[in-house]
């Protein structure tokens, strides 16, 4: 009955995750007063700039992938959140699918600030949205599950971040790399550093969200690493 309560229940943080990014890009819209976003101080002091420019800013890491650059930008996101998101985060639970949330998104601004090439802003949820696409990916092979379709989504828009213009391949690849590694924590870790009877739900749980803080801290180094050298 728990498992089934828990499948039928309302995906919350995935409305809410929604609802922020909507917020905040009519927020921005308001302030700009149109379409030329950089008229809002919201979105220049909230989207993630690399390399130049930069100036110890650690928040952007976080912020910018709360900030849209147009409205199918912010339509595709928030429809991809919620078609990905809604069940996984039924299947995980709330508080750590929005933890998997959270570090893919640090992931891929960590990603942007180390490997992108030249001065660029970056913004958007697809860092955390192609983490989302990783920690599913990490469940269906977990549960034995048939994996070809989600490796056909990921690898069709991994194509699609490397043939179209201005979309951001790096953050698109640490997201999906991180949401990976951090679904691999909460589902695969505790197996591996826990003995079968030491296996508790208390243990797992602890080892996960030891392992979920440590991907965040690693992100937020490698964001702010980069950022304090360039």
């Amino acid at each position: 009955m728990p498992a089934v309560a828990a499948m039928n229940a309302k995906p919350v943080v995935t409305y809410g995750l929604i609802a922020a990014n909507v917020i905040v890009f009519v927020a921005v819209l308001l302030q700009a007063g149109g379409t030329t976003l950089y008229l809002s101080s919201i979105y220049r002091e909230g989207v993630l700039i690399n390399g130049a420019g930069f100036d110890d800013q650690y928040w952007r890491l976080l912020t910018s992938g709360f900030l849209h650059q147009s409205v199918p930008h912010l339509a595709i996101n928030m429809f991809s959140l919620y078609i990905i998101g809604a069940d996984l985060e039924r299947v995980l639970g709330r508080g750590r699918y929005l933890a998997i949330y959270l570090v893919s998104l640090l992931g891929g601004s960590a990603a942007v600030m180390a490997l992108q090439s030249g001065v660029a802003a970056t913004a958007g949820a697809s860092g955390a949205i192609y983490g989302l696409m990783g920690a599913l990916l990490i469940l269906l092979l977990r549960l034995k599950a048939p994996v070809q379709t989600v490796l056909g989504v990921i690898a069709v828009n991994l194509v699609i971040s490397v043939t179209i213009p201005n979309i951001s391949l790096w953050g698109h690849v640490g997201g999906l790399t991180f949401g990976a590694a951090a679904a691999a924590v909460i589902l695969w870790l505790p197996v591996q550093v826990l003995s079968p009877e030491k296996r508790t739900q208390a243990a797992v749980s602890r080892v996960g969200w030891y392992g979920l803080a440590a991907l965040a801290v690693l992100a937020i180094a490698i964001g702010t690493g980069i950022g304090a050298v360039s």
